[in-house]
């Protein structure tokens, strides 16, 4: 029996148009298609990008998707962790869902790895948790226009420690087919100066591997951040910033800003 999560936040958060959305992804994506990067860290193996309006974070989401483009017919399955805003919880949201759709189609689920993942004591299934979250759903569209076909194994983290997310990961890390998405916007509501410092602390704490610095005020998606953080640190993974800017560069006033980061890991 199919069940589908239907997209939440299209014509919000981005686009509900199909074309009008693959344009805004294409152009966002644009510097990234038939050349290296400046950032040529090869194709990582998990990356950690922001979840706002694609106004707002597209861009520096985009410097991390760009990196994917040679790997577009190898990587096959992806496990997608964001932070819950609206519903709150223990541990790690799993969906009864087989699909998730967004206006460019479907998405099937990984059954055999969300079974695998359910008999851990910190993940359950809530679907409440995944109803409204866009800090999953606004990654979708990214995935599906630089992968070819790809399983999704998408988790909504709520009150979890370092090492529980960790163990997550490890259960599903896989080889070279499986892509590792972190989801988290940095600080929020400070004025453009303290963010850009808070900001780059942060930044410091990611480069430097050392969660036990990043604390809420810091990032959003801190628990699921700070796993990552973990078992990279504890696998040698590389890490290698991106971008890092807020929304008074991209598309907002400075009074209050929002900060985005994007980071690449990579396995040696």
């Amino acid at each position: 029996m199919t069940t589908v999560r239907p997209a939440a936040v299209a014509g919000m958060f981005y686009p509900s148009d199909p074309a009008e959305l693959q344009t805004m992804l294409a152009e966002y994506l644009g510097d990234m298609h038939g050349h290296a990067s400046p950032h040529d860290t090869g194709v990582p193996k998990a990356i950690v990008v922001p979840h706002a309006g694609y106004i707002y974070s597209g861009p520096v989401a985009a410097s991390a998707y760009g990196l994917l483009n040679p790997a577009r017919d190898i990587i096959n399955r992806v496990v997608l962790l964001g932070p819950s805003h609206r519903v709150p919880l223990h541990g790690l949201a799993a969906s009864h869902a087989t699909h998730f759709t967004t206006p460019l189609g479907d998405i099937a689920l990984d059954p055999d790895a969300m079974e695998q993942l359910l008999s851990l004591p910190q993940v359950k299934t809530l679907d409440s948790a995944h109803a409204q979250e866009h800090s999953l759903e606004v990654h979708l569209p990214f995935l599906q226009m630089l992968l070819s076909d790809f399983k999704l194994i998408p988790l909504v983290v709520g009150d979890a420690s370092p090492e529980e997310v960790a163990e997550v990961l490890d259960r599903v890390w896989g080889d070279k087919h499986t892509l590792i998405v972190i989801s988290s916007d940095l600080s929020h509501y400070h004025d453009y100066n303290s963010a850009k410092q808070l900001d780059n602390q942060t930044c410091q704490a990611i480069e430097q591997m050392t969660p036990e610095r990043i604390g809420y005020e810091q990032a959003c998606g801190r628990n699921p951040l700070n796993g990552l953080l973990t078992i990279a640190k504890r696998r040698g993974l590389t890490v290698t910033t991106l971008d890092l800017r807020n929304s008074g560069d991209t598309a907002g006033p400075r009074d209050q800003v929002v900060g985005y980061g994007a980071w690449a890991f990579t396995e040696h």
